[in-house]
């Protein structure tokens, strides 16, 4: 079986996901790889065949998603060309992890296309929902990458196609200490904000790791990183908690090796909204932002605290399994008539949203 897995990279929680699967994968069938996005900071330490800008957000530095800038790099006619260039007929099977292009173009050219991803276990209908609901942020993460059947990755099991987080070899392998410090990875938040909010627990030592600084430095109680694979891996191996966004494969990591933690959603994010509602059934403590009235919740973890008890099993050549002899493999699938398929489109922002909803 010829396969194309397809991976979004806005952000290192697809990449490293992708080093477990690939090579469970390459033992099974012939696997060619294509990266969606710019904006993860962790490399993929395989032949990548093709690359495409799709579809991304842009960080701010307040503690959300920079919609200007989000907006400004969306580029519809190009993501068009994309969809309509990329070989995916080429191949017997499409996996995909959540990436628009091949997700799209899979649905015109009637492909075979399955996903492979956390954001279908955050959207399944027995997960938790955050408090606000956004009907908007819902229908766009329903719709920007669909598929002709899912599997899903969450913080527990909510259904039989949803699994435990695929942890990392060198997460599962590795000798976990506790040297008193605590991890911080908010990306969203500039370090001078996070100085500023972190210095106030005088006795606490924070290793901070941030995408805004290209060189270490020391403020205070503060010790400021820029992003590493191998140092990032050091510290969070070792410390006592780690304070992060409601990603999902990093609080899944830091919950795997029974670490103290805390998430805080980024802000126009709905997919961290659903994330931080799963993580806060399981018991893990919630802010919203770096404001001053949070500080005593904050003093509560580091003080008063506990890691959460999980159990996540390796399941992933079991899930691959599953997605390699899926019934829906046997089936001819009815090609579909979208708007990408129209030749007379505009270009621009709206047709970007169009795409999306339909």
């Amino acid at each position: 079986m010829k396969v194309l897995y397809a991976i979004q990279a806005t952000g290192n929680g697809h990449i490293s996901r992708a080093s477990e699967i690939i090579p469970l994968l390459k033992k099974k069938c012939e696997v060619d790889i294509l990266i969606s996005g710019t904006e993860a900071e962790v490399n993929l330490d395989h032949e990548i065949k093709y690359r495409t800008k799709g579809l991304c957000y842009v960080f701010g530095k307040k503690g959300g998603v920079d919609i200007y800038k989000t907006f400004k790099k969306m580029n519809s006619k190009r993501f068009l060309k994309e969809i309509k260039n990329v070989p995916v007929e080429d191949y017997d099977l499409v996996i995909n992890d959540f990436e628009p292009v091949t997700a799209w173009a899979c649905k015109r050219k009637n492909v075979p296309c399955i996903g492979m991803s956390h954001q279908y276990g955050a959207v399944h209908k027995n997960a938790p929902r955050p408090d606000k609901y956004d009907p908007l942020a819902w229908l766009i993460l329903k719709k920007y990458a669909p598929c002709n059947y899912n599997v899903g990755f969450h913080f527990k099991s909510y259904g039989n196609d949803v699994f435990t987080p695929v942890i990392r070899k060198e997460i599962r392998n590795a000798e976990i200490k506790n040297l008193g410090h605590y991890t911080v990875y908010l990306p969203a938040y500039d370090e001078k904000k996070l100085i500023k909010f972190l210095s106030t627990f005088k006795d606490i030592q924070w290793h901070i790791f941030s995408k805004h600084t290209k060189k270490s430095f020391t403020e205070k109680n503060c010790i400021i990183k820029p992003i590493s694979g191998a140092e990032f891996a050091e510290s969070f191996t070792t410390c006592e908690g780690i304070l992060c966004g409601a990603g999902f494969e990093t609080p899944a990591e830091a919950l795997y090796m029974g670490k103290k933690l805390m998430v805080i959603p980024m802000k126009n994010q709905f997919e961290q909204h659903l994330n931080a509602a799963g993580a806060k059934e399981l018991g893990v403590p919630v802010i919203k932002s770096l404001k001053k009235k949070h500080i005593a919740k904050v003093e509560n973890w580091l003080y008063c605290g506990a890691p959460v008890k999980v159990d996540y099993k390796d399941e992933t050549e079991k899930i691959i399994d599953i997605v390699l002899t899926h019934p829906s493999l046997d089936k001819t699938i009815k090609p579909s008539t979208t708007i990408i398929e129209k030749r007379r489109q505009p270009a621009g922002i709206f047709a970007s949203i169009l795409n999306f909803l339909f």
